[in-house]
């Protein structure tokens, strides 16, 4: 361990490091307010234009950070800035930038400019961690090179280390705080001091071996999930077709107390993770090995079509009651990727919407999650749900089971329902259920 390391662990412990958390979105912003909450001097950077004046006028985007913790933190210190002046002669620097897929291959290049805003910033004895999801090997071989443009050495002369993020927007028992937080480091020295600085952030850190290991962490962690909704989404085209009730189905296989676990099937996957991670992952193991993943790929495939298989059953619902889609006042509720949150980010609902406008349903639709300003991007009108706009709907689809939703209110006044989200099951309502 080098003299370098050794002051910054002793900065880290005193909480006298200075800390800079690139992109404040829904991964950045918390990992920022809870290094304020620690007693870190920390600086939040943030090129968004509105979103940085919300920060600075102690306001919240991001529905797990309350507008009062953003004024708590900007009274404790914190500073929101697009000045790249502002990050030299920073100690941590966590990056959390997007990685979006451009036509299926993976687009880094938040990541690139995050690093080289970093090269003009990055003195002796800093640390840079990554926290954006991307493909095994990222850390050293593409961020690397970048920061060593500044002429000092990974290793010797600064801390290079991947912490993969696990925030669960709307998860209301798990947080940044009690997630445990896989670290790593490109060497020894660089571990220590990325362990040391998650370990004042959270309750539990788990060491992995390097940085790619850690970065096939997050891929496996979604992957996983990605697969098992897909089998389960299949699962619900097969048993509709027999006349099964899968939903029960899934209920009773869930009281095994070991070798299953619970999934449930939707109208899709969507949001930050499940519709890219798996892609970054498949697209590594072909460019590297020149195999296809196939599990990942037929599970891509049958997610991708759960949008077009919801409209379908709803198609088929509305011929057995006498109507077509065209014409027909259909009532959308939810339009955000999952409960409890307001992101729509590659939503299912959004998919659904439009596969049904392009059918000639006059659409609206409800989510107490979306914001105002987002409704511009939504392709119908969103509306307050109440009685009146139940009861004058031909038909009303769950999409998304937001805890705002009451599902006895619902099957009272909706005339018919397709329910997409079994939100409905225990009451007594006309129509189906996916």
């Amino acid at each position: 361990m080098n003299e370098h390391c050794e002051r910054l662990l002793g900065r880290i412990e005193n909480r006298t490091a200075r800390i800079v958390v690139i992109g404040q979105g829904y991964v950045g912003l918390p990992v920022a307010m809870r290094s304020v909450e620690v007693g870190f001097p920390t600086t939040g950077f943030e090129l968004d234009p509105h979103r940085l004046a919300m920060l600075q006028r102690g306001d919240s985007y991001v529905e797990d950070v309350a507008a009062d913790v953003v004024g708590a933190a900007l009274r404790a210190g914190y500073r929101a800035t697009d000045n790249p002046q502002d990050l030299v002669d920073f100690d941590v620097a966590v990056i959390s930038v997007p990685t979006p897929l451009r036509e299926g291959v993976p687009d880094l290049s938040f990541v690139e400019s995050a690093a080289v805003a970093l090269v003009a910033a990055i003195g002796q004895g800093a640390l840079v961690v990554l926290e954006s999801t991307t493909y095994p090997g990222t850390t050293e071989e593409l961020l690397r090179p970048i920061l060593e443009r500044c002429g000092l050495r990974c290793g010797e002369d600064f801390f290079l280390g991947y912490s993969p993020e696990r925030i669960d927007p709307g998860n209301q028992q798990y947080n940044f705080v009690n997630t445990p937080k896989v670290v790593s480091g490109v060497d020894a020295g660089s571990l220590a001091v990325v362990d040391a600085f998650y370990s004042a952030l959270v309750e539990e850190t788990v060491a992995v071996g390097t940085p790619a290991e850690a970065e096939l962490v997050k891929l496996l962690e979604n992957t996983f999930r990605h697969v098992n909704i897909a089998l389960v989404n299949e699962l619900a085209m097969f048993a509709a077709d027999l006349g099964v009730d899968i939903w029960r189905a899934i209920d009773a296989a869930a009281t095994k107390p070991f070798g299953f676990m619970r999934f449930t099937p939707g109208p899709g996957v969507g949001g930050h993770c499940l519709p890219v991670d798996p892609s970054y992952l498949s697209w590594q193991v072909k460019r590297r090995s020149g195999r296809p993943f196939r599990f990942v790929e037929l599970a891509n495939d049958v997610n991708d079509h759960m949008p077009d298989h919801v409209s379908a059953r709803i198609t088929a619902l509305l011929n057995r009651y006498g109507r077509a889609v065209r014409g027909t006042k259909i009532l959308l509720l939810g339009l955000t990727y999952k409960a409890g949150t307001s992101d729509f980010r590659e939503s299912p609902a959004i998919v659904v919407a439009d596969r049904l406008a392009a059918l000639g349903a006059e659409l609206s639709a409800c989510d107490p999650h979306v914001p105002a300003a987002g409704r511009a991007h939504v392709p119908c009108e969103v509306v307050e749900l109440s009685d009146a706009v139940l009861q004058s709907s031909d038909l009303v689809v769950t999409l998304v089971d937001h805890p705002e939703f009451d599902p006895a209110r619902i099957a009272l006044h909706a005339r018919l329902v397709f329910d997409a989200k079994a939100m409905l099951r225990d009451h007594a309502f006309t129509g189906e259920t996916l």
